[in-house]
């Protein structure tokens, strides 16, 4: 098991409570996956170049949680993150306003939820991954959060 900063040891139900808002971020484990944040600690959210997706971004505050999301090949949010430092200019964007945030990894699911099982569930069917699957960061509402949470195993 890998160990994670004290910061973040909270109680489940603490650790819930604390966060305002609750997101979605997407990435494709052969580009950064998981376990690579995991082993990173912290990571700038960068190469955001949807101007929705953008806007979210922009609306995170320090303390939100997020499901992270595996696209593409595992389809499934394997963890869930934390936002670190709100919304500052994404220096890998040559031109254009472009935003990024630090996130930093809060603890793995005990059971991966699958597209699959996301699709299948009645709360969850009005996610914004579903409704709008090409957007990499993407609100979540205080249910839907709990419920891939429940999903999960907690």
């Amino acid at each position: 098991m890998i160990g994670f900063p004290v910061a973040v040891r909270l109680s489940p139900d603490r650790f819930r409570r604390m966060a305002k808002n609750y997101w979605l971020v997407k990435s494709e484990p052969e580009a950064y996956s998981w376990a690579t944040f995991v082993k990173d600690g912290k990571t700038a959210w960068t190469g955001v170049r949807n101007f929705q997706a953008r806007n979210n971004l922009r609306a995170m505050k320090k303390g939100d949680l997020v499901a992270f999301y595996h696209s593409v090949t595992d389809k499934q949010v394997v963890g869930v993150a934390k936002v670190d430092k709100e919304a500052y200019p994404d220096a890998t964007a040559k031109d254009g306003d472009w935003a990024c945030v630090d996130l930093v990894p809060a603890k793995p699911l005990k059971q991966p939820v699958t597209l699959a099982a996301i699709k299948a569930d009645k709360t969850l069917a009005e996610m914004a991954l579903l409704k709008q699957s090409r957007l990499s960061v993407t609100p979540l509402t205080a249910a839907q959060f709990e419920r891939l949470l429940a999903l999960a195993g907690k």
